[in-house]
Parts: C-alpha cells; structure tokens; sequence
C-alpha cells in the first residue's frame, strides 16, 4: 500500500490530520532502497499516520499545503542525493537529468532541498510543528562542512535551515523514538543519532562527556582546526566508542549525540519485511516514469554500512564503518515475492549493498567492541582481524537461483577485489560462481587510480591485488566460454593527482588492462569527506603536509582527457 500523497488519499483513509509529513526532494518511490519509503513504513507500522509529499514546488503553497499540518512534526529530506550532487557536476554545470524525477528532466529539485524546503513549511505554517531534517543530506551536512558549491566552510545545515532537529544516518530507530517522544509530551534531546540547537552553555554543560569541536567561527578561518575537528567528528561515529560532541555557532550551540546503536539482525530483517509497493506513487506516474525504478525495482539489497572507508566516499559517514546484513532467509523470502509480480521477468539486477561481497561477515573485535582508531580494515591492506569469509554469500546466491521463476542473478554493486583475495577458503569459489552465474557481460571494479601517491590520498590499496583479481577474473571467464569483461572506475583530479600521474595511469590502463578507459569522472568533493577536506585545505589531514590539488576547471578536464583519448 501506498502512503497517502493527496487530500483525496487521506478522506479515503478516514484521516482528518496525518500524523507524520516527510517532504522529499526524489519522487514517491515505493521502495525499500529509497529512503523517505523506508521511514515512512516503518512509522506506519508503530501506528502513525504518514503523509508524503514529493518534491514539491518551493514557490507556491499547492504541493506543500495540500494535506495541511500534521499533528506530530514533518520530516524533511533533500532525497537519495545530497542535492547539490544531484544537481551539477564536478565541473559546476547543471545537470540536464535526475534518475528519481519524473520524466527524467532535473527541473523538481531545489538546490539544497532539505533547506529550500524547511523555508517553504515555514513560510506557509507560521506555528508550524517541529521540523526534523534527514537523509544523506542532513547527514553529511551536520557539523561545520566544506561546501564544494560554495567553496567555503558553512555551518551546520540544521543552524542554515533554521529546523528544529536533525536525525543522522540511517535513523531508523531515532526517527520513531521522536515520534513516540513527540507524540508522548517528552524531552526528545537523550535520543541517539539526534542533532540539536542548544542556547546556553548551561545547556551544554549538562551532557557531561560530550566533546567540544572547534567553533564554526574557528574552522572556518582555521585549515588546522578544521582538520583537527574533522578528525574528531570522524572518530566519534561508532556506535559503541563515540562520544556526544558540540560545537559553538555563533552564541548557540550544536548539540551533536552519540550515533543510534547498530540494528540487530531480526531489526533488519522487518524493515525489509514491511509491504513495499516497488512502484511509484500513480499521483507522480502520471507525470513521468522515474529512471530509477530500472536498476532498483527488481534488485534486492542484502547490507549496509562500509568497512572501506575510501577517503573520498560518504557512504561512512552516513550508513556507518559497521556492516550489518539481513538473513538468508529474509532475502529468498523477498527474492521470491519478486517472483510473484506481473512485470517481473526471471531477472534480478542486483543484490548487495554498497559492495557486493561484504555480505556476511564483520570484524568479530568491531561488533563486540567498536572499530579501531589507529587503523582500518582495508587499507594499506586488508587487516587479518577481519577474516573475510565469502561462503555465506556463496551459498545464498545459489539459493536463490534454485527459486523456480528467477532465470538470472546479477551482481552490479561491484566486487572489491582486494577483499575477494585475501579470502584463501572461498574467494576463488566465489568468483568462479559468479563469472559463471553473476555477471551481465560486465563485472564493475573500482581501483579509481594506479598511482602509489594517489592511492595514498584515496585511501585505496596497490595495484598487485587489481593485477591478480583481472587475471583469475579472464582464466575464469575463458574457461567457463563467456563473453564478458571487467569494467573499471577511475577518477580523475583527485586531491595529490597531477597530469603526470594521470598519464602513468593512461599506461597502466593500456600496458597492464589492455583498455581505453571510458568509466572516468572528475572528482567531486563531497561534504564531510577527507578527500573534500584535502581538496580545501590543500593538506594531507593524516599529516598536515602540503599536496598538490587541482581546482582550475580546464586542468580538471584536462586530467580527464589524458585518460580517454585513444591517442594520449
């Protein structure tokens, strides 16, 4: 069942009043990978009565006033996308198209949504009910941040929205905690995975433990402070080992707590029990179908959260160093509900999370004890505390090939192929599965860059891994008498990337891959990443020393060329 987007929706229910509003900057996409439906279905499932109102019209009252006030707090999103990223390029230029409008055409979509749209319900509901602003947006843009956009450090997007809370990461528990705290007249402030405004040091001071950033006002003159808080915000976002934190704007104070603790298995597994319709809201239909719903109606996700912790990617930040996963069960239980849909073809696009064979296993000390400060689970390598194990991947993947209905099974998350070898026990097999079983003529492989100074600054590892990975990857796939290839993301202008490091990438790719790369973009600096904050600070926040950082438009071009020209 769809939430209700229109008045007529609510008198068909009997509802004079939702309870719950959540204003998103994508479409109405029922969908268990799109956020908004996420929280949406979990609220109505603990007996709120959700409306939703989908990218609505920042210069008029038709869309956002027409389902009133609600009776609770109205929870607002930019979307799937930081909207910012959603709308331009690494270059600034606007982009024609958004895979979550209708029709395609980025015409819905307001530049920092979550804020364009807290001023709209401002606007219109002068006693308006507490606001509470989510998403990767929100997320990202918590504390003091680089803004790429803007090319400075602004404040956090719960001090420029003017909302009244913010809930980070996944937020699938806090989000019915202040619901049920709202609902019940009590103090929301203790709630986990909760951002708010305090407006004395009194305030402050009685969260004893909470650490103290250095001010707005500090880190936005400050390239060490802003390091330095950076630093400090990132190693305060394990469930387990963070502390609450606070950071001075002006005369008021960010009031930052400790993340919600991780979901339990049998958590994760309901979320994606509850009744998705995998369509878009028939209210948004009529005026366009929506790109996304092509890759993600019939995919299935099986994780979330990321032990990477690739320097220039958000997914940390927002869905945590943790990975948690769903049980076999509850995924064939989806896998053959897919089965059951008229449109449904025996093809299931995708399953994984943000890399496909992270499924199934953790660092046993991280889960008991939260992760390690002084060294990650990758990088330079792959640490032996992780004890990778692809066998439980293995398994469901053959099991959901024996659901009568499915033909085929596609891995398009990506592989990290690092991971996939220091698995001794299964990796081979895994691969061998999944080059006979898994690929859609193309396997996505993400090295983003040979150069050893490169990788530093990504925080990815050497070639030898991506060398052995491609030639297992051919021996398997000439054996097995398939015609497929390994496709490989690069980036371009990252943060210590220079036109001589992207020429010695142009021969690796043609000496040692035998390709012409075309999967190249230009890289973005995205809020509240370390590669954004080396882009801004023109240092190595691990040491503080200078690197070079292309920012002038045509070397960024330029960098790009030297990769895809035939003839570089």
């Amino acid at each position: 069942m769809f939430l209700p987007t229109t008045r007529q929706e609510l008198n068909r229910l009997g509802w004079d009043q939702p309870d719950i509003i959540l204003v998103t900057g994508d479409s109405y996409i029922d969908s268990p990978f799109i956020g908004t439906a996420v929280i949406g279905k979990l609220l109505s499932r603990d007996g709120y009565r959700v409306g939703i109102i989908a990218q609505p019209d920042i210069h008029s009252d038709q869309d956002i006033c027409r389902l009133g006030e609600p009776r609770l707090f109205w929870g607002v999103s930019g979307g799937s996308i930081d909207s910012m990223i959603a709308n331009y390029t690494s270059l600034k230029k606007r982009r024609k198209s958004d895979d979550y409008t209708p029709g395609g055409i980025n015409n819905r979509r307001p530049d920092r949504a979550a804020i364009a749209y807290t001023n709209l319900i401002k606007r219109y509901f002068k006693s308006a009910k507490p606001i509470v602003l989510g998403g990767i947006e929100a997320s990202l843009r918590r504390i003091a941040h680089y803004d790429f956009w803007d090319n400075r450090v602004r404040a956090s997007i719960l001090f420029d929205a003017k909302a009244d809370y913010l809930l980070f990461g996944m937020a699938e528990t806090a989000v019915v905690q202040i619901a049920d705290a709202l609902k019940n007249g009590t103090d929301v402030r203790g709630i986990r995975g909760l951002c708010y405004i305090a407006g004395e040091r009194d305030d402050v001071q009685k969260r004893a433990g909470y650490l103290e950033l250095p001010s707005y006002e500090t880190v936005k003159m400050d390239n060490h402070a802003l390091i330095d808080m950076f630093h400090t915000f990132y190693q305060n976002n394990d469930p387990l080992t963070a502390k609450g934190l606070y950071q001075k704007h002006g005369n008021r104070y960010l009031m930052h707590n400790p993340p919600a603790l991780s979901l339990t298995q049998d958590e994760l597994d309901a979320i994606y029990a509850l009744d998705f319709e995998r369509a878009q809201h028939p209210y948004y239909e009529r005026q366009g179908k929506v790109r996304a719903l092509e890759t993600i109606n019939f995919s299935i996700p099986t994780h979330y959260g990321c032990y990477g912790e690739c320097n220039f990617c958000a997914i940390t930040v927002h869905e945590g160093r943790t990975v948690q996963w769903r049980s076999a069960e509850s995924i064939l239980t989806e896998a053959r509900k897919l089965t059951t849909y008229p449109d449904f073809t025996g093809y299931i696009m995708d399953i994984g999370g943000p890399t496909a064979n992270m499924y199934g296993f953790e660092c046993e000390e991280k889960i008991n004890r939260g992760h390690c400060r002084e060294r990650r689970c990758l990088y330079p390598k792959v640490c032996p505390a992780l004890k990778p194990d692809h066998r439980h991947q293995l398994e469901l993947l053959r099991k959901i090939r024996r659901i009568e209905g499915v033909k085929k099974v596609f891995i398009a998350s990506g592989i990290r192929h690092d991971l996939l070898l220091s698995d001794k026990q299964h990796g081979e097999h895994y691969l061998q599965e999944v080059v006979e079983h898994h690929v859609s003529g193309q396997m996505k492989v993400a090295p983003e860059h040979t150069e050893n100074v490169v990788l530093r600054t990504m925080g990815k590892p050497g070639t030898a891994s991506l060398l052995q990975f491609k030639s297992l990857f051919d021996q398997m796939t000439t054996k097995a008498g398939r015609k497929q290839f390994l496709t490989y993301y690069l980036i371009a202008a990252h943060p210590g990337c220079t036109d001589d490091d992207m020429r010695s990438l142009k021969r690796f790719t043609s000496q040692k891959l035998k390709i012409n790369p075309q999967q190249v973009q230009i890289f973005i600096p995205a809020p509240s990443t370390y590669s954004g904050l080396m882009y801004y600070t023109g240092m190595d926040p691990f040491t503080k020393e200078p690197i070079f950082v292309e920012k002038d438009p045509h070397g960024k071009e330029r960098q790009k060329a030297i990769i895809i020209e035939k003839n570089s």
